[in-house]
């Protein structure tokens, strides 16, 4: 696979951040990397993984490191699945296709948003592995519509997002105008006449609406509710495990939750039918001062057992980030900001260049740790860095992930 030149300089996620910074108009990047209030969780979420240090073993014949992971009931090349983003043609006009033809690429699953760009009909036609994400909306006529059409083409998993039924304050978006109807700032303005690349495909780009609910409210007019107008106000606040229940009842197929985190809620999804659970704080975006996916995972694990897969779902920016997530209980991992960032970069090849990122860095990550398929990993492979600090005489009770014997072979049957 060949690269731009620009993109072949991007040696890790951090580089295509920066290229996507250089890209993208002010209102839209900080859309991109905004999170709630003060956006603590935000920074959590990635500075946890540098509370961890993984083993290094050596003298292992690491000469064939198999990378793959089922995740989902999917055949993954590897342990990482691209999460569902909303309005993917704001970062590039090329929107969810890119991501979803890239993911078909790298042979690893794609979740399409409800608030995609592009309707899952057309995301269909990728050939990528396919999920879509769906919320619980009061009309649960629109719902059952969706699990209908995701059914007839071809999405063989439904992740419902449970942590949005309220929005998050998300006070960059305040500040540069970014909201519905957008209040653009006179310095936000200059911003996109500064970008008039991003512009001028915004411009070209016709095709931009929320794809796979906009037949669904055809009857609203240009003077009455906008469509986001209405879809916020379809977010079922009284919604309950009840509801769970329901989706379950209405849907054959891999049922995954997401946003949940405390260890009694996946339990309790896991017993209302869910078959895995992206623990994820919605990248941030909604309860600041939460904890971040990777603090919860141990506890998580050790509460559903092999009940379910656990897919971590925020601040992943490393390969190595991967195999940690791996060590303390996880399937494998979800990322969302990482693809955004490439395709603002470079469109599909700036996905594909993220994607061989991960891939690289997680089998050159699996050969230094002496481990050559990611069912190897288990807690005996990570520690936490306050093991390190301790007293000799404290080391024994100092904290380390408590994970259930099962972990040391797959994690799912």
């Amino acid at each position: 696979m060949t690269f731009p030149t620009r993109l072949t300089q991007a040696h890790n996620i951090a580089d295509l951040r920066r290229l996507a910074g250089s890209a993208l108009p002010r209102p839209i990047l900080h859309y991109l990397e905004g999170g709630a209030d003060d956006e603590r969780t935000l920074a959590r979420n990635t500075a946890v993984f540098d509370d961890w240090a993984l083993a290094q073993s050596t003298l292992v014949d690491v000469n064939a490191v198999d990378t793959t992971a089922d995740l989902l009931g999917f055949p993954s090349s590897m342990p990482l699945m691209l999460s569902p983003t909303g309005m993917s043609q704001l970062f590039h006009a090329s929107g969810e296709m890119s991501v979803a033809r890239a993911a078909a690429n790298a042979a690893i699953p794609y979740g399409l948003s409800t608030m995609g760009t592009t309707a899952m009909e057309t995301v269909a036609t990728s050939g990528a592995m396919r999920y879509f994400q769906l919320y619980l909306f009061r009309d649960r006529g629109l719902t059952e519509a969706l699990l209908e059409r995701a059914a007839a083409n071809g999405y063989t998993a439904i992740a419902l997002t449970t942590d949005t039924n309220i929005a998050g304050n998300r006070e960059r978006d305040l500040r540069t105008g970014m909201i519905m109807p957008p209040r653009f700032t006179l310095g936000s303005l200059l911003s996109f006449a500064m970008h008039p690349r991003w512009s001028v495909g915004a411009i070209r780009n016709r095709s931009f609406q929320l794809a796979n609910i906009v037949q669904h409210v055809g009857d609203l007019g240009p003077n009455g509710t906008s469509i986001m107008d209405y879809v916020n106000s379809q977010f079922d606040r009284s919604a309950s495990w009840k509801d769970l229940e329901w989706l379950r009842s209405r849907w054959s197929g891999k049922l995954v939750i997401k946003g949940a985190m405390m260890p009694a809620d996946c339990l309790n999804a896991v017993n209302c039918g869910a078959d895995a659970i992206m623990v994820s704080n919605h990248g941030g975006r909604q309860l600041d001062g939460t904890a971040a996916p990777l603090d919860y995972l141990p506890a998580i694990r050790d509460r559903v057992q092999n009940q379910a897969q656990l897919i971590v779902d925020g601040g992943v920016r490393r390969g190595t980030h991967v195999l940690k997530a791996i060590a303390l209980g996880a399937d494998g991992c979800s990322i969302g900001r990482p693809y955004l960032y490439g395709l603002a970069a470079g469109g599909q090849a700036g996905v594909d260049r993220a994607l061989a990122l991960f891939r690289a860095e997680i089998e050159r990550g699996m050969a230094l740790m002496g481990r050559t398929r990611s069912a190897q990993i288990t807690c005996a492979d990570i520690r936490h860095l306050s093991t390190f600090r301790a007293a000799p005489g404290e080391v024994a009770t100092a904290k380390r992930p408590t994970l259930p014997e099962q972990s040391a072979g797959p994690r799912v049957r």
